[in-house]
């Protein structure tokens, strides 16, 4: 087995998220984290809450991109190491939510930075946002 097939292997077993809050009513940020506690029991599945981006395999993005918050996204999607892959909860991530037409708001997370997996719902239930990690892990494993 090749290092490159290895690391990609280790990697589908056990995908490290990163959360990246752009500010919002902080919903999403608590299903986020509820579904990292043992009620739902992620570990499981390899998934790890990462504190730092150079660690992070999956960005989990919640909240409407505001203004402040575009160049800050895009510099913690650089800092992630190639492959990576994001994941926008929440209305606000997706579209802008309520928020949408507000003047400081660009919309969803889209607008700025690639998103591969989109977990509708405000909030989304905790148990959404692990089915849309398994989501990306099926679409990482068909090649898509």
């Amino acid at each position: 087995m090749s290092l490159l097939k290895l690391a990609t292997w280790a990697r589908l077993k056990s995908p490290w998220i990163l959360h990246v809050n752009t500010g919002a009513c902080n919903s999403c940020d608590i299903e986020v984290l509820a579904a990292l506690t043992p009620r739902f029991d992620v570990e499981r599945f390899g998934i790890l809450l990462k504190p730092s981006p150079r660690h992070a395999d999956i960005l989990v993005v919640t909240g409407a991109v505001t203004r402040q918050a575009a160049e800050r996204i895009k510099r913690v999607y650089e800092q992630t190491p190639d492959p990576k892959f994001v994941i926008a909860v929440g209305a606000c991530a997706i579209g802008g939510g309520v928020f949408q037409n507000c003047y400081g708001v660009l919309g969803g997370v889209d607008k700025i930075i690639p998103v591969d997996v989109y977990v509708p719902g405000c909030p989304p239930r905790p148990d959404a946002i692990i089915y849309g990690v398994a989501k990306l892990i099926e679409k990482v494993t068909k090649g898509g």
